[in-house]
């Protein structure tokens, strides 16, 4: 909530769509400013990739374990790629020929999302034969990091680093929340709407799952099944232990529904980001993916290249039992450097600093200071090993992953994007005309603005003389 809190005053102060990427170029030097939305950039594109991997990654799996129920089949690592493609596949068809659904597919997900879970929990909460104690849910430490017999990290190092480590997906379901600000030129009074969309999709997705994971909690029947089931998945077997095998697939269909559209708007989002990123040059190929499909209105290589690569982010589940905790690692990690970036910056040149409408007044120096000492915080905390004993199969490889785009956004600014690179400039000069260049179908408006803005000054010029 400080880190959102922070955003929002941020958000309130540039009621932009260009969200962080844009911010860091506002909030900057104007000698900085380019590096700046650089560097944020390319977290803000590694964070949006490795989370449309773990939202759809996730998805596939739990369609491969619905398809087991009542059938005799059994889902391998291989299978599960393969359910992951076509997950991607359709998601990605979706946001090439559906752009003109893709809100009213919106507003289904948002009732999907509330009443499913309602539904979901009041189900297994009524029909579980016996429920859990409030010592059971509140008080019971389990420490299940180690594996093939070997101790957990609360034996090996301590209790408190597996509490830390177990934050992970707590931390991970808290993302995305800048998406409020990337639809702020969309609303009435955005200096305000903005930042309190931001506070509530916190805050809403908080009360939400602390409400799903304490109805799962109550209604486990026996632990030790429950986290060994045959099926693979311990949330199934609630299911199954409460509301039989026809109510499992149900309650599974609603899970699975509404991962799908959290990963179909994921690839919204993410292929936004691509395409404002290449549009100011700051992916390799971005004269190839800074196009917008005439036809369909939007901006379909980025789409395919954000299915691609989340689908590379996944091919190492074929040899790692880590691979969607390491994928959420990465997700976590990308975006909040991305978040705090702005917000560092904010405290920084906090002089020159002009607020909006939502301002914390006293509270906002503290807050920004304790959004970014939680960042640090989680970075570090989140590139651990998870499981005990650490090998190739259980290697955390988000640090690989970071590691990666650390090297090449500062390498390659050094030795070449600093010569070049400019930032977002076209997208503050499209904002000054009222336009949201973050919106594919408005990118031919902007240019004709541009050209109809040189003709003007060539035939000043030709007057002139």
């Amino acid at each position: 909530m400080l880190v959102g809190l922070a955003m929002a005053e941020i958000c309130s102060a540039h009621p932009t769509s260009g969200g962080p990427y844009f911010w860091a170029a506002m909030l900057s030097r104007k000698k900085d400013a380019a590096l700046a939305s650089w560097i944020t950039g390319w977290f803000n594109l590694l964070g949006q990739v490795a989370v449309t991997t773990g939202i759809s990654f996730a998805c596939a799996n739990f369609i491969s374990t619905a398809c087991t129920l009542g059938t005799s089949f059994e889902p391998t690592p291989a299978t599960n790629i393969g359910v992951y493609a076509a997950v991607l596949f359709t998601q990605g068809l979706t946001n090439t020929f559906g752009v003109t659904i893709l809100h009213y597919l919106n507003n289904v997900s948002v009732w999907w999302h509330a009443l499913g879970t309602t539904s979901l929990v009041i189900a297994i909460l009524v029909k579980a034969p016996k429920r859990q104690s409030a010592s059971f849910v509140f008080k019971q430490f389990l420490d299940g990091t180690g594996v093939d017999g070997a101790v957990g990290w609360g034996d090996r190092a301590s209790h408190a680093y597996v509490v830390v480590i177990g934050i992970l997906m707590a931390q991970y379901t808290l993302t995305g929340f800048d998406a409020s600000a990337h639809m702020t030129e969309e609303t009435h009074n955005a200096a305000m709407s903005g930042s309190i969309g931001i506070i509530m999709a916190i805050g809403v997705s908080a009360l939400l799952g602390w409400f799903l994971i304490l109805g799962l909690l109550f209604s486990i029947q026996d632990l030790d099944a429950t986290l060994n089931s045959s099926t693979g998945q311990p949330v199934t077997q609630i299911f199954l232990d409460t509301v039989g095998e026809r109510g499992a697939i149900v309650l599974m269909v609603i899970v699975i529904g509404a991962m799908y559209f959290c990963g179909t708007f994921s690839i919204t989002s993410n292929s936004r980001m691509m395409y404002a990123f290449a549009r100011d040059g700051g992916i390799p190929g971005h004269k190839f993916f800074a196009k917008v499909s005439p036809r369909w209105k939007s901006p379909v290589r980025t789409v395919w290249l954000a299915c691609t690569l989340s689908f590379i982010l996944g091919l190492p589940s074929l040899g790692s039992s880590v691979a969607f905790a390491a994928a959420t690692s990465i997700a976590t990690i990308g975006l909040y450097i991305s978040y705090g970036i702005p917000i560092a910056l904010r405290v920084i040149y906090r002089d020159s600093f002009v607020r909006g409408p939502f301002h914390l007044r006293a509270f906002s120096y503290p807050v920004a200071i304790g959004a970014i000492a939680w960042i640090l915080f989680i970075s570090i905390a989140f590139i651990l090993p998870q499981i005990n004993p650490v090998d190739s199969q259980t290697l955390n490889y988000a640090i690989v992953a970071v590691g990666v785009v650390i090297a090449y956004s500062v390498g390659f600014w050094l030795l070449s994007a600093r010569k070049w690179f400019t930032g977002p400039i076209r997208q503050i000069e499209a904002e000054g005309m009222g336009i949201d260049v973050m919106d594919p179908s408005q990118a031919d408006k902007y240019e004709k603005n541009v050209v109809q803005e040189k003709v003007s000054v060539v035939s000043q010029s030709g007057d002139s003389a």
